[in-house]
């Protein structure tokens, strides 16, 4: 229900299409008190020499810990300028603090009032896109001044139901907080195992069992890479051909593999015709082989899910019979250094072929190779679920903050 009082300019700035009953539109200003006063900048210099375990908070974090206290409350903080206000979407432009602590002069400081609480303004401008507000700083940096701080529109709805709301959001809030902690807790675990599995060295390598439940036995043998499979050079088709350009065959470049973190890659940016495949040094690379970047990025790499090509600044394996390419790829990841550590070149690194081939790892037989690979693949799996339910998480939470934020959805006090 729009409430007369408010012009449509307002409810379009305050980017709101009706006040809810019981809900009022106001400004910062009036509903919170802004405690600037509070704050007390401290130099990096001054801070190494007051070290302790009071947090000192700059516009967007905690940047230090100190031996002495300003503060002692509870507070929402906003930065006063940088580019977290260009980042709001995915990167939080407020804080919520309480207990003894220092704020620097580049986060104003809001306290509750006795019709709107800190938490309110903190979950309310969290993501909020507040940049028509503000002043420039250059072409990437904003600023907010106190003054543009005060006129900044927020709904405001009864005590009871902001602390309701706050709780809310507080339960998701917590169920992201735990999925995170999951998904750093199976990286490191998986990190373990990558020791534990594919080190060098023979008197520290786990061995896994066999198919009658035995432990593999035997040294792993030095096996050059050109011995592991085939390697192919990726290439470029002429870019002002477009009829190069207009196909369906995935060309694959060293970003396409760096934008992604799983172990297989299903498709690229750009995509080039069979015309273009034969005017160029790429070739065909069938499922199942690794992509492996040596120039520029060097070490990062992916497996095919299907028929692909690359551009040249890959080493392709085709692997053959004697190799697992899930087992190379975790060998190869986990020793990414040797890799970067044979590349050469004045203008940029780049691994040559004949290098990367003469390459030497020890390598199990297939059918260790095998067993390790599935390890280390369900432990990937393990985090890929996880991180599936964490975006998951955050989507649903973004949904209904967008819901109960303006009211389109009440709850029950």
């Amino acid at each position: 229900m729009v409430n007369n009082e408010h012009t449509k300019l307002e409810l379009i700035q305050a980017q709101v299409s009706f006040i809810p009953e019981g809900w009022k539109l106001d400004k910062v200003g009036k509903a919170l008190k802004i405690k600037n006063n509070f704050r007390k900048p401290i130099s990096q210099e001054v801070r190494s020499t007051i070290q302790g375990n009071y947090p000192y908070y700059g516009p967007t974090k905690i940047q230090d810990y100190i031996s002495d206290y300003e503060q002692d409350g509870i507070y929402a903080l906003i930065g006063e300028d940088g580019d977290h206000f260009l980042k709001y979407s995915s990167m939080k432009q407020t804080q919520f603090i309480s207990g003894k602590c220092t704020v620097n002069n580049h986060a104003h400081i809001i306290e509750s009032s006795r019709t709107c609480d800190s938490e309110w303004f903190y979950i309310f401008f969290k993501h909020r896109n507040i940049t028509n507000f503000l002043s420039r700083q250059g072409a990437g940096r904003f600023k907010l001044n106190k003054a543009t701080l005060e006129k900044l529109p927020l709904l405001v709805p009864p005590i009871p139901e902001q602390r309701k709301i706050a709780k809310i959001l507080g339960t998701w809030d917590k169920a992201i907080s735990t999925t995170e902690r999951l998904i750093d807790n199976s990286k490191q675990q998986k990190k373990a195992l990558m020791q534990q599995l594919l080190t060098g060295a023979h008197t520290q390598r786990k061995r896994l069992l066999d198919d009658s439940g035995k432990p593999f036995e035997g040294e792993w043998e030095e096996i050059e890479v050109g011995d592991l499979g085939t390697i192919y050079s990726g290439g470029t088709p002429s870019t002002t051909n477009k009829a190069y350009w207009d196909g369906d065959i995935d060309w694959i470049t060293p970003t396409d593999i760096t934008k992604q973190d799983s172990v297989y890659i299903k498709s690229s940016v750009r995509k080039i015709s069979s015309e273009g495949l034969k005017n160029s040094s790429a070739k065909l690379v069938p499922k199942g082989s690794l992509l492996v970047c040596t120039r520029a990025t060097i070490g990062e790499m992916a497996i095919t899910a299907h028929e692909m090509c690359t551009n040249q600044g890959f080493k392709n394996i085709i692997p053959n019979k004697k190799t697992n390419i899930e087992f190379l790829f975790y060998l190869l990841t986990y020793q990414k250094h040797k890799l970067v550590s044979k590349a050469s070149g004045s203008t940029f690194l780049e691994l040559s072929k004949s290098a990367f081939e003469s390459m030497k790892f020890r390598v199990p037989v297939i059918d260790e190779q095998q067993k390790i690979a599935s390890v280390l693949t369900n432990a990937d799996r393990e985090i890929e679920v996880l991180e599936q339910q964490l975006a998951d998480l955050k989507h649903e939470k973004k949904a209904l903050m967008q819901q109960l934020l303006t009211g389109k959805r009440r709850v029950k006090i």
